[in-house]
């Protein structure tokens, strides 16, 4: 069976290209649009989110924190304050979850990423399940 609404777009934003290709590669598997970028180039701007938000329009954003977390999340959240992220998921990713969340006092969960293949498939469900919230949305 088929399903008739278009595949959901989702945008990664990591600083390793061999990270960013795994998870494009499991993505695009699961029947996702895969839009990829490096947190560095949104920081200095020569990227700019709401120009990817513009033309690909990304339902969920797959965020990675880098250190320094605290300078990551504050980028983060400001990002997400911005009117053009409204009804959009954000899944967040991290090579140290536990010392980004002690660090930022995240409420909400990081997921570990450092290449195994477990890692990608939790972050594939995160994806999935953050597409269907934003689906309702």
């Amino acid at each position: 069976m088929t399903s008739k609404t278009a595949p959901v777009a989702v945008a990664i934003f990591n600083s390793n290209d061999d990270v960013v290709e795994m998870l494009r590669l499991a993505l695009e598997m699961e029947g996702l649009v895969a839009i990829s970028g490096h947190v560095d180039e949104l920081r200095r701007g020569r990227l700019t989110l709401l120009d990817i938000v513009k033309e690909h329009d990304p339902r969920v954003i797959i965020y990675d924190l880098v250190p320094p977390y605290d300078h990551s999340w504050r980028f983060l959240d400001h990002m997400r304050q911005n009117d053009d992220m409204r009804g959009r998921e954000f899944v967040i990713t991290s090579t140290n979850p536990k010392r980004a969340t002690e660090l930022v006092g995240a409420t909400e969960p990081v997921l570990e990423i450092i290449g195994k293949p477990y890692d990608i498939h939790q972050i594939v469900e995160a994806v999935k399940q953050a597409a269907a919230r934003a689906r309702k949305s």
